[in-house]
């Protein structure tokens, strides 16, 4: 069975954040087409599950964002979404409000993952239980690593089960990924999932922003 979770005629979106993330998958790099009419690159995804392939095109809007937020044809029929920010970087974290409300306000009700990158870095300025935007917005968060590969399908896993109505989706085979380029201190991670799980446990703060100063 052969399933595609999005269509290039539909033009959806993904917003990944780093293009380092998408070119981990190595059929999305070998397989990339640029867009020049609206200056992306579009990855396509493969991925194998028990129900069939499923393929997401992936947008790399190519800093886009840089030049005052991305245009709404960016968004228009997007049926899923990776919003990322950088765990070394408390400015990307503050800008994930942003993000969502302009993502929601064009796409309504499609399911959307928080990733936080980079948990590779030893100097990591957001720290895993000053991320609570996911709780306050009920979406998924995982802290991923794409230069060390660390939990890269967990974020398309959940998408696809979303999308598809069948939370006993697996994949069935591993993603073809670029070798890591470097190695995760899973001690390290591990106490971060432990912090990020105690703090789960605890009442929300009224404001994400005195956790990030």
């Amino acid at each position: 069975m052969w399933w595609s979770v999005c269509s290039e005629t539909r033009k959806p979106f993904c917003v990944v954040g780093k293009t380092t993330f998408v070119k981990r998958h190595l059929t999305g790099e070998f397989e990339k087409k640029y867009e020049p009419t609206i200056g992306v690159e579009v990855h396509p995804l493969d991925f194998f599950t028990n129900c069939g392939k499923i393929r997401f095109y992936c947008w790399d809007t190519a800093g886009q964002e840089k030049f005052g937020g991305l245009r709404d044809g960016y968004y228009i029929h997007g049926q899923c979404a990776i919003i990322m920010f950088d765990v070394t970087s408390r400015l990307t974290y503050k800008n994930v409000p942003t993000w969502h409300r302009d993502l929601c306000r064009v796409c309504e009700n499609i399911p959307i993952v928080l990733c936080g990158n980079k948990v590779d870095v030893k100097n990591r300025q957001v720290k895993a239980k000053q991320v609570t935007f996911h709780r306050k917005k009920n979406l998924q968060y995982y802290e991923v690593s794409a230069k060390s590969n660390y939990n890269f399908e967990k974020p398309f896993l959940y998408l696809a089960r979303k999308l598809a109505g069948d939370g006993n989706l697996h994949f069935v085979e591993t993603p073809a990924l670029a070798p890591p380029d470097v190695t995760i201190d899973l001690a390290a991670q591990q106490q971060h999932e432990a912090e990020l799980a105690a703090a789960a446990a605890q009442p929300l703060p009224d404001d994400d922003d005195d956790l990030i100063e």
